[in-house]
């Protein structure tokens, strides 16, 4: 009988042991791989977090990934209904005489919009981005201060733009993090135009050029977005890639060669994946929770938040995120649409992972004269 008895026990502890283990074998996230670069990160889309980041803060001369903001304000006009993909651009002599990449278009002849956009983004011409630049803004100098606006719009804070192309000056510069952010504007903001960074190849003047992305060609999931590459600059890329509904972007910057450039990209691609989930949480306007409202005709307010809530966690962990709200002491009507009336906290073990506003779904006035009255005896005992 104590024979059976201590196997039970043993059965028991050694049960106990594994589910510990394996609950803390979900916990583990090793170190990111070591990429020979100036400055790197990978990033979630959808919620923003940095999942390895290396100097990623670091001002560093960004060659032709300056393309994408000329991109994103080319898109930006387009859908304000300032151009259209059917305009036709007179090439300048300055056009036409940009050192660099290019697409290849000949001075004062008109080239459509659209085939100028798909030599910026797949064939990276600096000869179409100039064009661009020049029928967006009449001069490329003015063209490079719009970037510049949005780049502040969009948070890019160590990044200054003095060209469309990326070609070296001592005051065009950026960082990894500005790149990512702008690439989550892009995917986010104009999803038609971003998809053409996923085209392999494109052909005008009857000359096919490939995009110079290799990811394109070795990882389905990857569908952009933009190579660099300059002396001062080094190898240069920015990626994004969608698998199972989870999107990343890396940025890759001062690699040495074509091949390294790709390898890294690939390699911070799979470390995110391999460790980390992003799952969303709420939908913004969806009812959170309620609270107690004073003075109205009504008894509660409901609290939601403004935007869609995306978390990214260590793989294995969902189970284990809570939601802590907090709520003002007292709500007294009235109160507007959208006014804050506490905080969302999503907390994983002690991190405080999300802390966003909870804000009215809907307006509530004031009360009647006899429900306010009630109210301001009760709040008295309250």
């Amino acid at each position: 009988m104590m024979s059976k008895s201590i196997n039970l026990l043993f059965i028991f502890l050694l049960f106990t042991f594994n589910s510990q283990f394996l609950h803390a074998e979900t916990m583990i996230v090793p170190a990111p791989p070591k990429i020979k670069a100036s400055s790197y990160l990978v990033m979630d889309f959808n919620s923003g977090k940095l999942l390895v980041e290396e100097n990623s803060e670091q001002r560093l001369p960004p060659a032709s990934l300056t393309k994408m903001m000329t991109v994103y304000v080319v898109s930006h006009e387009l859908a304000n209904g300032k151009i259209s993909l059917d305009d036709e651009v007179l090439v300048s002599e300055k056009a036409w005489r940009t050192q660099g990449s290019r697409m290849f278009i000949e001075v004062g002849k008109k080239v459509s919009l659209n085939d100028l956009l798909h030599g910026v983004i797949i064939q990276s011409g600096n000869d179409a981005s100039v064009a661009l630049a020049e029928y967006v803004s009449g001069t490329e100098d003015v063209f490079a201060d719009l970037m510049n606006k949005h780049a502040e719009r969009l948070g890019m804070k160590n990044t200054n733009f003095v060209n469309s192309t990326g070609l070296p000056d001592e005051n065009h510069y950026t960082t990894a993090v500005d790149l990512a952010r702008l690439a989550r504007a892009m995917i986010n903001d104009f999803p038609e135009e971003y998809a053409l960074y996923k085209v392999k190849e494109y052909t005008f003047n009857n000359i096919k050029q490939h995009n110079r992305n290799k990811l394109l060609w070795r990882d389905r999931n990857v569908d952009g977005i933009k190579t660099g590459h300059t002396e001062e600059a080094g190898y240069c890329l920015v990626a994004s890639s969608l698998k199972d509904g989870m999107r990343l972007i890396s940025v890759v910057m001062g690699t040495d060669g074509v091949n390294a450039r790709a390898k890294a990209s690939q390699a911070l691609l799979n470390y995110g994946y391999r460790f980390y989930e992003t799952h969303k949480l709420y939908s913004a306007g969806e009812l959170i929770t309620g609270v107690k409202i004073w003075k109205a005709d009504v008894d509660n307010l409901n609290l939601g938040v403004a935007d869609d809530i995306f978390v990214t966690i260590p793989r294995g962990q969902y189970d284990k995120l809570e939601p802590v709200v907090e709520i003002d002491d007292q709500v007294i009507a009235p109160v507007s649409k959208g006014e804050q009336k506490g905080l969302l906290n999503v907390m994983l073990a002690k991190d405080n992972l999300v802390s966003v506003p909870l804000l009215a779904l809907e307006t509530v006035s004031e009360g009647s004269i006899i429900n306010k009255l009630k109210d301001e005896v009760r709040l008295l005992f309250n």
